[in-house]
């Protein structure tokens, strides 16, 4: 019994028609139509594009779908690339894969703008402190005696005036 691969160039070759041809026809590259007529699956990323490309290849040479299909089946869980389906998780997950995660599913209009508040009321919070601070401190507490001298008296008794000069 041929292989999918043989029966895809057979019916190309009875039908008189090129590798050109079919690519034209599938929009399929040219490399790819290669590989399927050669059997080498391991050019392609993943079993999914040989089923799909298998199918339109098999439909413009009017070959059996379904059977060339199911065939294509077979071959493909004997071959040890395509036996298992491919692993869809890919690698296991760092902790910076992780916390990527994480912040790529926050709504970052919600979070700035409580982070806007919460900085606006700690602004506020600090201002206030500061005004009331500055309220209670004496604004003349640092400044010296000035141009007059300090009195000594206790209040009782009034200043003499200076003398009066001799005229």
């Amino acid at each position: 019994m041929p292989s999918v691969a043989e029966q895809l160039r057979h019916a190309r070759e009875q039908q008189k028609l090129s590798v050109y041809d079919i690519a034209e026809v599938t929009k399929i590259k040219t490399d790819h139509v290669r590989a399927l007529e050669e059997g080498a699956y391991h050019v392609f990323a993943a079993p999914v594009y040989i089923r799909g490309f298998v199918r339109s290849y098999a439909a413009m040479l009017k070959l059996d779908v379904p059977r060339i299909t199911k065939e294509l089946e077979v071959e493909l869980s004997a071959t040890a690339q395509f036996s298992q389906p491919p692993n869809l998780a890919g690698k296991p997950h760092g902790i910076i894969d992780i916390v990527m995660l994480q912040l790529s599913r926050l709504n970052w209009q919600l979070l700035l703008l409580i982070v806007g508040v919460g900085v606006v009321f700690v602004l506020a919070t600090l201002s206030y402190r500061g005004w009331r601070n500055h309220q209670k401190v004496d604004p003349l507490a640092n400044f010296g005696p000035g141009l007059y001298p300090p009195q000594t008296n206790s209040g009782e008794v009034l200043p003499l005036p200076a003398s009066p000069s001799p005229r």
